[in-house]
C-alpha cells in the first residue's frame, strides 16, 4: 500500500490526510471545490505549525509530510490508489453513490473505506462490485491526537481486508479496535451517545443546570470533559443524528432523543460552531453558563 485518497477535505479528511502523509504514504486529498481543498490544506499546515511549537516536530518533517500530499477536485484522479478513505456528509444516498463510482475507477485490489460513525456499512458497500474489500475505518476528532480507529466489519468484508487495514492503521501510529458485526455506532459511539442523551434529559427536567451536570461527571466520574461540553464540541445536530439513527435501527425506547435537542437545533444553537449550545462561546472558548 503505496498511496491512499482521501475523499473530503474538512475537519476529519484534513486529518486523515496529515496522519497518512505523517506515516509515510502519499496522499490525494479530494473535495468538490478548489477552495474547500485548500482550506483542508491550511488546517493540516496549522496542525504541522502547533506540533512544531510544543517541539513535537521539525521544520524538515513538517515539508516532508506536506510533500506528500497532493490536491485535486476530480474524483477520477483518485483512480490508482491503494486505499480510498471517504470523510463526506454523513448520508447514505450520497455515500452510495460515491462508492458506486470508486468501485468503476479503482483496480481491484483497492481498498473502499468509509469514516461514518453510524451508517450500515454493509450498505454502502452494497453499491459496490467488491463488497469483500469495503470497510468501516472510524477516525475521531481530532485526527492527529486521538490514538483511536474503529474498522468496521460489513456482513461480506474479508479477513484479508481488515488484516490490511490493520497494517495501514499501525503504520500511521494509531491503535486500532475490529467490530466484528455492523451495528450503528459501534463501540464508542453506541456508548458515549446515550450517555450525552441521558445528561441531556437530566438538563431538560431541571435537574441541574449545564455546569452542575458537567461538573458532576468530572469530579466524581472522573471524566476529562462533561457529556454537555462533549456534545456543544461535537455538535448538537451531529449528536441528535447519531441518537435518531440508534432509535430508529434499534426500535428500543431507551435511545429517544430528549425534545431539547431538537428544540436548541431549531435554534441554531449547535454548540461551539455556532456560538451557542449549552453554553456560549466566544472564539471557541466558555464564555457563560446557560441555566435557561
Amino acid at each position: 500500500m503505496n498511496k491512499v485518497a482521501v475523499l473530503g477535505a474538512g475537519i476529519m479528511g484534513a486529518g486523515i490526510a496529515q496522519v497518512a502523509a505523517q506515516g509515510g504514504y502519499q496522499v490525494l486529498l479530494r473535495d468538490l471545490q478548489k477552495s474547500i481543498v485548500q482550506d483542508g490544506l491550511v488546517t493540516v499546515e496549522k496542525n504541522l505549525a502547533k506540533a512544531i511549537n510544543k517541539k513535537r516536530l521539525s521544520t524538515e518533517q513538517r515539508d516532508d509530510i506536506l510533500s506528500r500530499i497532493q490536491t485535486c477536485t476530480d474524483l477520477a484522479e483518485v483512480h490508482d490508489a491503494d486505499l480510498v478513505i471517504e470523510a463526506v456528509v454523513e448520508n447514505m444516498a450520497v455515500k452510495k453513490q460515491i462508492f458506486a463510482e470508486l468501485d468503476h475507477l479503482c483496480p481491484p485490489h483497492t481498498l473502499l473505506a468509509t469514516n461514518t460513525s453510524s451508517l450500515s456499512i454493509t450498505e454502502i458497500a452494497s453499491a459496490t462490485r467488491r463488497k469483500d474489500k469495503v470497510l468501516g475505518m472510524h477516525f475521531f476528532n481530532p485526527v492527529p491526537a486521538m490514538k483511536l480507529v474503529e474498522l468496521v466489519q460489513g456482513m461480506e468484508t474479508s479477513h484479508d481486508t481488515i488484516e490490511r487495514a490493520r497494517q495501514f492503521t499501525k503504520q500511521i501510529g494509531k491503535q486500532e479496535v475490529v467490530v466484528h458485526r455492523d451495528s450503528p455506532g459501534y463501540i464508542v459511539n453506541r456508548i458515549l451517545v446515550p450517555y450525552i442523551n441521558e445528561a441531556v434529559f437530566i438538563k431538560g427536567e431541571g435537574l441541574a443546570n449545564a455546569e452542575e451536570i458537567d461538573m458532576a461527571m468530572k469530579l466524581g466520574a472522573g471524566m476529562p470533559m462533561g457529556p454537555l461540553e462533549l456534545a456543544d464540541m461535537i455538535g448538537l445536530d451531529i449528536v441528535y443524528a447519531v441518537i435518531l439513527v440508534f432509535y430508529n435501527e434499534f426500535r428500543d425506547p431507551k435511545y429517544r432523543p430528549h425534545q431539547l435537542f431538537s428544540t436548541m437545533i431549531r435554534a441554531g444553537y449547535l454548540g461551539r460552531k455556532t456560538g451557542r449550545g449549552f453554553y456560549r462561546y466566544s472564539n471557541g472558548e466558555n464564555q457563560e453558563v446557560l441555566n435557561n
